[in-house]
């Protein structure tokens, strides 16, 4: 049996984002930006397309913009160091957390590098900012709050209803605009919409990736709030409104379109199916195997249907990965973005994890197209290598 649990690092295009895509590129070839028919198409494509995002975000084209990117890496920069460099005059101070993506922390370094302060908020035990740390850390200088709606690791999801909060009263205190960015990359398509809640006017930015919900790797957007001044990265041709010039990915964005529609609807349905393959999975991993941790919370509304990280003591999460391999199971030990990097997970060490519990660390993470027959047989699966490996270890 082949079981792929790795859908948070990126999830298997649906037959209808292919087709999509391949009859873009076979029919509607031209560039946007031309003025002729093959043109006009194309554009045509790009505004459906938006449509199609805003509409999942619960929101409306006239509210803000939709800059189509290269993918989530491409827009977290895009909100920060834009955001962050249009304001500088206004001030200087940056708040994150520890927790967040590379995209955001390099970002976050780049920016220091330039004179920015950062600051980070705390951290708890299970994995979700502390909105009282981020309070305090507000002062004069903060110009934007950048924090993740789903943790890419754990799925802790994060409290950005109250950080919401206490970026309204700081700007009605201090009469003073503070861009909040969140990175939705692991939450759009798979949770209900932030801009459907009812903070939702507090959130300027918003990172969005297609591939994490079956549409194609390479596109990506970024919700720019209407009224928000940003200072484009690249320079070119104007396109996107001039802060991602360069001919857009048609095809890319016409699969991501469509992506989102059909991922707009049935989202708790699927929540439900997807957080039973999530129990089952940790029930049997619970009954099978000791002397486990979970990392972050088990449950909603604390934690994540689609994701589970399981730390295994006394096994290093990379050998078990490969052991689990040869089973057909695909899992990861973290963020496919710093999967080859060496040293521990950062969300698990600001979570307050030991080095064994980070270094056993395996994250699962589930599709719609999981079943419970693939959750026993993992279950089974980790037993046996979880047993072996700890053997091994013994007689060394």
């Amino acid at each position: 049996m082949n079981v792929y649990l790795d859908n948070s690092a990126t999830t298997k295009p649906r037959p209808e984002v292919t087709e999509r895509i391949r009859t873009v590129m076979d029919e509607s070839y031209g560039n946007p930006s031309a003025l002729h028919d093959g043109g006009m198409a194309a554009e045509k494509i790009l505004r459906e397309s938006r449509s199609q995002l805003a509409a999942a975000l619960q929101t409306r084209a006239e509210d803000g913009e939709i800059v189509f990117t290269s993918g989530g890496t491409e827009s977290d920069n895009m909100a920060l160091l834009c955001g962050a460099r249009a304001r500088k005059r206004q001030g200087r101070r940056i708040i994150s957390s520890g927790i967040e993506h590379p995209a955001v922390l390099e970002s976050c370094k780049a920016l220091a590098a330039e004179g920015f302060e950062v600051v980070f908020a705390a951290v708890d035990g299970n994995g979700a900012v502390c909105p009282a740390s981020v309070e305090a850390a507000m002062n004069e200088e903060t110009v934007l709050i950048s924090c993740m709606h789903v943790n890419n690791e754990t799925g802790a999801i994060q409290p950005v209803a109250e950080i919401c909060r206490i970026k309204e009263d700081f700007e009605r205190r201090m009469g003073k605009r503070v861009l909040l960015h969140v990175d939705a990359v692991q939450s759009f398509g798979k949770l209900p919409p932030l801009h459907g809640g009812e903070r939702r006017e507090q959130i300027d930015l918003l990172s969005l990736s297609a591939h994490k919900i079956h549409g194609p790797k390479g596109t990506g957007a970024l919700f720019i709030k209407k009224g928000c001044h940003m200072q484009p990265l690249f320079y070119g041709g104007g396109q996107e409104r001039g802060l991602r010039p360069g001919t857009e990915n048609v095809p890319g964005i016409a699969g991501f379109g469509l992506a989102a529609a059909l991922a707009a609807g049935g989202i708790r349905e699927r929540m439900e199916r997807v957080g039973a393959c999530k129990k089952h999975l940790l029930d049997g991993l619970r009954a099978e195997v000791k002397d486990i941790r979970v990392n972050g919370a088990e449950q909603a509304p604390d934690s994540s249907p689609y994701i589970l990280n399981v730390s295994f003591l006394g096994v290093r999460g990379e050998v078990l990965l490969h052991g689990l391999e040869l089973r057909g199971i695909w899992v990861s030990t973290g963020s496919a973005c710093t999967s080859r990097k060496k040293g521990s997970s950062h969300v698990l060490s600001a979570m307050g994890r030991s080095e064994a519990e980070a270094e056993g660390a395996i994250r699962f993470s589930f599709s719609e197209y999981n079943t419970a027959e693939e959750m026993e047989y993992t279950a089974a699966a980790v037993k046996d290598a979880v047993l072996k490996f700890r053997r091994l270890g013994r007689f060394r």
